[in-house]
């Protein structure tokens, strides 16, 4: 493997092993309480459509011909309390955000490694990057919770930039903030489509980790590395090893 100057990891499936599930009713059942609790009465078909309805449209105004849009959830639960009279609170939307979250996760947490391989990259004087299709809102204090979030150098959340993976914008935010050149960049993924064909746009060597949160979606783009199975210590014993054959 070449060693490189800075190193961006996808987040879920990558380094969280996260499961989430919004499809059953009482998911929905729940977050009607947690709706009710603060004003806004919802009963929870009511909720649910509504809910479905309000991505739909706030993602048809975002909408950009050849562009991989995301959109802010923080709207929509604002959106959702205005529609009963309720103007919510910063600290209001946080509590039902984090609910909402709650109520779809049936299990987070980190893959083994996670933060050994993170503060080994920054022992080494590597840059270390975040690029995560996500909600800032559920994913800031997931990741708090976890104790990883002062181990990136920034971290790129797409419904903080309104364009998410595979969309070369969303690279390329990155890459011009940080005067970064995609030759010296490698991007760590398990998602074929998202991670290794939207690096691949940019001409960023990419890092493939087939993991059973990998989607089947396929490209015709080939990464440059590829490691069957999540083993977090295999990909730093690599990146160990690039150091020390270039100091050689």
């Amino acid at each position: 493997m070449k060693k490189y100057q800075a190193y961006i990891f996808d987040l879920y499936g990558t380094l969280i092993d996260i499961h989430t599930d919004e499809s059953k009713d009482l998911f929905w059942k729940k977050n009607s309480i947690s709706f009710s609790g603060y004003g806004a009465k919802y009963e929870w078909e009511e909720l649910r459509d509504a809910y479905f309805h309000k991505v739909k449209k706030l993602e048809e105004k975002m909408y950009q011909e050849g562009h991989h849009i995301e959109i802010e959830l923080r709207d929509v639960f604002v959106s959702l309390l205005q529609d009963k009279g309720v103007d919510g609170t910063d600290e209001m939307i946080e509590d039902i955000a984090y609910h909402f979250r709650k109520n779809s996760t049936s299990h987070i947490r980190l893959y083994v490694g996670v933060k050994e391989l993170l503060e080994c990259l920054h022992q080494s004087g590597k840059k270390v990057f975040l690029l995560s299709n996500a909600q800032e809102i559920f994913t800031i204090r997931e990741m708090k919770d976890l104790g990883i979030c002062d181990l990136f150098d920034e971290i790129f959340i797409s419904s903080m930039y309104g364009y998410k993976k595979p969309d070369h914008c969303f690279f390329e935010v990155l890459l011009k903030k940080h005067d970064l050149d995609p030759k010296n960049c490698l991007m760590i993924g398990n998602d074929l489509y998202d991670d290794i064909a939207g690096a691949d746009q940019v001409n960023m060597d990419t890092y493939y980790i087939h993991s059973k949160l990998s989607s089947d979606r396929k490209t015709s783009v080939k990464p440059t590395y590829t490691q069957k199975g999540m083993d977090l210590k295999k990909l730093k014993q690599k990146i160990v090893t690039s150091f020390k054959e270039k100091a050689r």
